[in-house]
């Protein structure tokens, strides 16, 4: 029996061609389930590594001739602060694809895809179906019966001229996750594109069982921690290394340090099989141990970043962190120790912003200087504003303050930014960067 063709596409994600890319991990553990099932034929083309990505995916599926196009939106938007909306190269791309294939089913997906499901097939009728959050469990059953898509969890289709969302359940088991068939996008060409950041990922979980008050993980994801065995995990990150010469890799988990012995378990495997690799992720700060520190460092940690985000203590209780100001200073102090650079990410302006709050901002940012400034340990202190995502805390709270009502369209950037600290990001910069100057400059 001839295999039916599909075509996967991940949409634009950047904001130009001089910003780091991230290889697309998802789309790619999307296209190696469809493979594995043994009666498609995958390929994939990611708009994001063209240098003509409009004209590129028209001659692609017209060199194709797939019987299926899949399309993955993964930002909405690139946030940092930043207005740019990646909902215009989306919809170009979909008047383009269906110009170029327009008798072709186009299924969708994607972490921003999973957002906002029902607005984004409203808005893009070019969109025949789609899936929200994980496809491990929905996706071959999608794809034989597209005509009449199942209501399984995670399915959105159109039925009698209405949109039909089954939700999601976030539930799948993480120990019958198979590694990805990278053969289906190669990796070392993204070993080539950035200077900095990691652009090939690993996960080693899914799910965050945290509830911080802007956060969307928990809604894309699930609140339950659900773990790879970590030798799968090293295995991978193995064969990444010999196969493809992958050096460097991020772990792509909400919180890569928890539960605490699952990350234990995976550097210990990597010191056991004495892989050279380096790695970073996202950490919580109060699991944090000297010995621990220690740990990830000899297993290849080049980078703790972490995301306190409150920069006092009424800024952490409000977003939930379930975090102290000191134990925030507890972990600059251990990672001081070790060595590794760390980065600090915070969000300014947030519910409740007052004299006070920005006079206990600059102190916390004068201690975390005073204990990393004689190892130079730290890398920088990112600020951000909180980009109201729905079904969050800071949405309710936004509401309630009158900052969005019910005609703000959170589908396109919208950051909570009251009026009367609306300058203080720039102030924080120019508090931290004047310090980060003079630790790296030797000026006392």
């Amino acid at each position: 029996m001839k295999k039916k063709k599909i075509l996967l596409i991940q949409a634009i994600s950047m904001e130009g061609m001089d910003i780091e890319r991230v290889y697309p991990i998802g789309i790619v553990t999307l296209g190696s389930i469809i493979e594995r099932s043994g009666y498609y034929a995958v390929s994939i083309f990611d708009m994001n590594m063209a240098m003509d990505p409009y004209g590129d995916l028209i001659r692609t599926i017209r060199e194709e001739e797939p019987d299926i196009l899949g399309i993955s939106l993964r930002n909405l938007d690139p946030l940092g602060n930043r207005t740019t909306s990646l909902l215009v190269p989306f919809a170009i791309t979909l008047d383009l694809i269906a110009e170029a294939a327009p008798a072709l089913p186009l299924m969708a997906g994607g972490t921003a895809f999973s957002l906002f499901p029902e607005r984004l097939m409203a808005e893009f009728p070019q969109i025949t179906c789609g899936i929200v959050g994980e496809a491990e469990e929905n996706i071959l059953a999608l794809l034989d019966h597209l005509d009449n898509p199942p209501a399984l969890p995670g399915i959105i289709c159109r039925q009698n001229g209405q949109i039909h969302l089954t939700p999601p359940t976030g539930t799948f088991d993480m120990a019958e996750y198979q590694m990805p068939n990278r053969d289906l996008l190669d990796p070392r060409e993204y070993l080539k594109v950035n200077k900095y950041v990691e652009s090939v990922g690993v996960e080693t979980k899914r799910g965050c069982c945290f509830s911080c008050g802007y956060c969307s993980y928990p809604i894309l994801q699930g609140h339950c921690m659900r773990c790879r065995d970590p030798k799968d995990v090293v295995d991978e990150i193995e064969f990444l290394q010999k196969k493809y010469g992958v050096e460097r890799i991020h772990l792509t988990d909400s919180i890569v340090n928890f539960p605490v012995n699952h990350l234990d378990a995976i550097c210990e495997e990597i010191l056991a099989r004495n892989l050279k690799i380096k790695w970073s992720g996202f950490f919580r700060e109060d699991l944090f141990t000297l010995e621990n520190a220690r740990l990830y460092a000899a297993s290849g940690c080049e980078c703790f970043s972490l995301s306190p985000d409150g920069l006092c203590q009424k800024h952490l209780d409000m977003l939930d962190k379930h975090l102290t100001v000191e134990q925030i200073l507890d972990t600059a102090r251990i990672l001081s120790q070790v060595g590794i650079t760390t980065v600090y990410h915070f969000l300014v302006n947030v519910p409740g912003e007052d004299a006070q709050t920005i006079a206990e901002s600059k102190a916390l940012i004068d201690a975390i200087y005073d204990i990393h400034r004689d190892s130079k340990s730290i890398g920088t202190i990112v600020l951000n504003l909180i980009r109201i995502m729905p079904r969050t805390k800071v949405e309710r709270l936004a509401r309630e303050s009158g900052e969005i009502d019910d005609d703000t369209d959170l589908l396109y950037p919208v950051y909570y930014d009251p009026a009367a600290h609306r300058t203080l990001r720039y102030e924080l910069e120019i508090y931290h960067q004047r310090q980060n100057v003079q630790m790296w400059s030797g000026i006392e």
